[in-house]
């Protein structure tokens, strides 16, 4: 099962009645943050989350309505006694920009290991979880985050069985590891079936419509991207600031054949968001306006 909280929708500034935008998920004990604009922590905790264990804080851009909360957030993990490393993922100049905010969070109780995105691409793994991080098109350089987590194929008895592999073996094959015996070498493809569907989250946000994210939110589960204006009239405004319309998202999220679109990043100038929602469901019908603490729990398919 994966926990999907959208903490915040709000794109700019903080608003009394919208955080902003930021995107938290958990997953087997792990939790990712991907966003941390003014006033996340606040809304992590009216959610009722705990930031102490987050493992992993993921940046899509350096402009303060995303990572301005930062300082913030390290303070309070600190005086939640947090010791274990905490990972922070970013664009090019990760370090730099973390060590400048840090300046008003200079000392704290764990290590924070930086690990700057190369490339239009990259791939990282957490545990059972990867992030899958792809190159938009902002005003300065910006990127998508895609979370999945992969199912292995079923465990066949019969064939583990037929090869006289012992039974200690089985639960480590399970888990994908490899084994040496005097056997022989034991592999997780000679017990298992083909891989299973597994959970799949896409998260793009202050960007134009991109062929990247048309190919890195294929078949999502969930796929959450911005929407800074729901009036139609404002696509000029939203190409000239390189942002998006609600239409443009469904549109993407149609060609992407997700399964959902949550819509997010909201205008300060834009207070109901659902008004424009029947026009963006002609497009795109399993379409929703984002609101703050909006949460989904995936869960793998039944087979």
């Amino acid at each position: 099962m994966l926990d999907v909280c959208l903490l915040g929708t709000g794109g700019m500034m903080p608003l009394p009645y919208r955080w902003l935008t930021s995107l938290m998920v958990r997953y087997n004990g792990m939790s990712v943050l991907i966003d941390c604009g003014e006033g996340t922590q606040i809304a992590l905790k009216e959610k009722g989350w705990s930031p102490k264990p987050i493992d992993v804080i993921c940046f899509t851009h350096y402009h303060a309505d995303h990572i301005s909360g930062l300082p913030g957030m390290l303070l309070t993990m600190g005086n939640a006694e947090r010791t274990e490393p905490l990972t922070l993922i970013g664009p090019k100049g990760l370090t730099r920009v973390v060590n400048a905010l840090r300046v008003i969070a200079p000392e704290l109780p764990f290590p924070i290991v930086c690990r700057e995105i190369e490339g239009p691409e990259e791939l990282f793994s957490f545990g059972g979880m990867k992030i899958q991080t792809f190159k938009v098109n902002h005003n300065v350089l910006c990127y998508g985050y895609g979370v999945s987590i992969e199912r292995t194929g079923r465990f066949q008895l019969e064939k583990a069985q037929s090869l006289g592999i012992d039974k200690r073996y089985w639960n480590r094959l399970q888990k994908g590891e490899t084994i040496e015996t005097e056997e022989g070498v034991y592999t997780p493809d000679m017990v298992l079936g083909a891989p299973r569907k597994g959970l799949k989250v896409t998260y793009t946000t202050d960007t134009r419509p991109t062929e990247s994210i048309v190919k890195y939110a294929a078949g999502a589960d969930l796929f959450i991207c911005e929407g800074m204006y729901g009036e139609p009239e404002k696509k000029a405004k939203a190409k000239e600031y390189k942002h998006m319309t609600f239409y443009e998202a469904a549109e993407l999220a149609q060609k992407a054949q997700v399964k959902e679109l949550w819509l997010t990043h909201f205008s300060p100038s834009l207070v109901r968001a659902e008004e424009f929602m029947p026009g963006v469901r002609k497009i795109f019908p399993s379409s929703f306006a984002g609101k703050d603490g909006k949460t989904v729990e995936l869960t793998f398919a039944e087979e």
